[in-house]
């Protein structure tokens, strides 16, 4: 991946904006290759290689580069992410943004860290003061909603960056360097891992309904809680 780094060839397209290289699908290779060897009755769900569906309590979830345009263009804002589901709960996420040379992971109940230092969420209070994050499903639909969410994020003069990873984006509001994450239309892939890494820092992980987020939620917005609620108060008067 490091040799790839801005000059990997995009092999395909997907959808728009959404592209494939060469280093995702040998990552995808290489993770599920291990998790296969080493957990070969676990289902796995993998963005580039798709579903294996097994009977077994624990669900894998991959995607082998998040932010792969990112990636592509020579941004470092790319990560390898992996979460571990029970009984369709996080129970084990990690991910590794390397050319930032960070490590993020949490275990359920046993916290947040990254690079082997235990972070939690910042102490903001107030959405003015917030730095907010946002993403995008792919669908026209989802794409829409996004749209209009940034507008009324703008004219409110609310802070907030697309970033291009979800992973990051999570992991930075776990770290206390941002205070929240919105995306309409989230794939489990993007955000399985980051779901875990906010409540493992004492943030919040919801729907837009304020309801807790599980697999089958279409939409996610995280924050370090202390902002939760007015953020879902603001999303419910976009809608």
């Amino acid at each position: 991946m490091e040799k790839k780094f801005n000059k990997d060839r995009v092999i395909k397209i997907k959808k728009r904006g959404q592209i494939v290289t060469q280093a995702d699908l040998i990552a995808d290779k290489i993770i599920v290759g291990a998790i296969k060897r080493k957990f070969p009755g676990h289902s796995i769900l993998s963005e580039e290689s798709g579903h294996r569906k097994t009977n077994s309590e624990y669900f894998w979830i991959i995607d082998p580069i998040d932010g792969t345009t990112n990636y592509s263009i020579g941004s470092p804002l790319f990560a390898v992410q992996v979460a571990l589901f029970r009984n369709y709960q996080p129970i084990l996420a990690a991910a590794y943004a390397p050319k930032m040379n960070e490590l993020y992971f949490a275990e359920k109940d046993k916290g947040f860290y990254l690079n082997n230092k235990k972070m939690t969420v910042s102490g903001v209070e107030k959405l003015n003061d917030a730095f907010l994050t946002f993403c995008h499903g792919s669908n026209q639909k989802d794409i829409k909603r996004a749209v209009k969410i940034y507008n009324e994020i703008k004219f409110s003069s609310l802070d907030s960056r697309q970033l291009g990873s979800a992973a990051i984006e999570f992991a930075f509001v776990a770290c206390g360097r941002t205070e929240c994450i919105i995306i309409p239309g989230a794939n489990s892939w993007d955000v399985g891992a980051g779901a875990l890494f906010v409540r493992e820092a004492r943030g919040k992980v919801t729907d837009f309904d304020g309801m807790d987020w599980n697999l089958d939620s279409k939409d996610i917005v995280a924050s370090n809680g202390r902002i939760q609620n007015q953020l879902l108060k603001f999303l419910r008067n976009i809608q």
